[in-house]
């Protein structure tokens, strides 16, 4: 899928509430990063239009409402680079297993009570739009029987319904979670010839957005959680909180996200993206 980049945002026109809606809730962003990486070494310091990605995922975050946006990261050079561009960094460990686990440790840092909302955006998402970012926060406070909140958008090719890579998820009637495979569902078994779907069903499936909201007593406690079997069977971290009976809140977003960076090649396409965006 072809997504337009989206235009960068000066600090002043981070948007306001119209008179007469609700404000939006208060919340933090917190965006874990680690140096290593096995596709692309030392990416949350990838040079993209002269700022290192992990600053400019900080500052698409800061357009958001977000009280405070904090960089979590497993390296001083990391926190360096942030700090060199005005943006919030804290140091954690170098030994997490997962962003979860660093989110946790990030938490008791600042000190965040239980109940206050927290929102992980992935720390190689240079182009993630502050709206959306807004949208999952407002999610997890309007539904709070619900420990997380995250966002899909409907899948409208066959290719990615079938691509293990993309993140299936379905939602039960309360616009709440029910799983999230890499298999394609729901299954469509009137519409599949030689045991593989020939077409989307309709409605459209729904396309899980790598972005999560928390209320921070749930991320402290999410680590000592036992790891699902589920879990580990598709490499979802999110299943875990599922299979241990906690309510996932779904935003569903109007169109897809602006494209993340796992390879070279991804990070040369960003590049041109904000490159096209800054000409216009």
């Amino acid at each position: 899928m072809n997504t337009p980049a989206p235009a960068p945002i000066s600090a002043a026109a981070r948007p306001s509430p119209s008179p007469g809606t609700v404000p939006p809730p208060a919340f933090e962003v917190v965006i874990p990063a680690r140096l290593a990486s096995t596709r692309l070494p030392n990416k949350p310091l990838a040079d993209i239009a002269g700022c290192p990605m992990i600053v400019r995922v900080a500052q698409r975050a800061q357009q958001s409402h977000a009280r405070r946006v904090t960089v979590a990261a497993d390296d001083a050079r990391i926190v360096q680079a942030c700090r060199a561009h005005g943006i919030e960094a804290l140091l954690t460990r170098s030994d997490h297993p997962s962003g979860s686990d660093r989110l946790a440790e990030a938490c008791e840092q600042l000190k965040l009570p239980d109940d206050a909302l927290v929102v992980n955006v992935q720390g190689d998402e240079p182009l993630i739009d502050p709206g959306l970012i807004d949208a999952v926060a407002a999610t997890l406070n309007k539904r709070p029987q619900a420990a997380m909140s995250t966002a899909v958008h409907a899948i409208d090719t066959l290719a990615d319904f079938l691509n293990p890579n993309v993140v299936k998820t379905v939602l039960d009637a309360a616009g709440d979670a029910l799983y999230f495979s890499r298999a394609p569902i729901p299954w469509w078994r009137d519409g599949s010839a030689n045991g593989m779907p020939s077409a989307l069903p309709a409605p459209a499936p729904w396309r899980h957005i790598g972005i999560y909201g928390y209320r921070a007593g749930f991320v402290r406690r999410f680590p000592s959680l036992a790891p699902a079997p589920i879990e580990a069977s598709e490499a979802l971290e999110q299943l875990r909180a599922l299979w241990h009976g906690y309510r996932i809140a779904v935003h569903i977003s109007a169109h897809a996200p602006g494209p993340g960076v796992d390879t070279p090649a991804d990070l040369e396409r960003v590049r041109a993206l904000l490159a096209a965006a800054v000409q216009q």
